[in-house]
């Protein structure tokens, strides 16, 4: 499953060396947290969500194919910027 994921967005990113899947397995769910650079952010999530809600469409599927269940996280490593006091 992670292979896909990084197959997949590292197709669009314009930072494919920044891509990073991780990968935690446990009783029988797979939990991906997908990492990409900060500017590729908007890539990855697309309009509406679209982008990343069809990268879960297809994790879905080959899900049901392996007969486990998965789910896809995107982590922002983009801290938010703090506000000035």
């Amino acid at each position: 499953m992670k292979d896909i994921v990084e197959y997949i967005v590292k197709q669009f990113v314009t930072n494919p060396d920044a891509v990073e899947v991780s990968e935690e397995t446990q009783d029988g769910m797979i939990r991906l947290m997908l990492k990409v650079d900060p500017s590729d952010m908007g890539l990855t999530i697309g309009k509406s969500g679209q982008t990343i809600k069809a990268i879960r469409r297809l994790l879905t599927v080959k899900a049901i194919s392996d007969n486990v269940r998965v789910s896809l996280e995107l982590i922002d490593t983009n801290p938010l910027p703090q506000e000035p006091a």
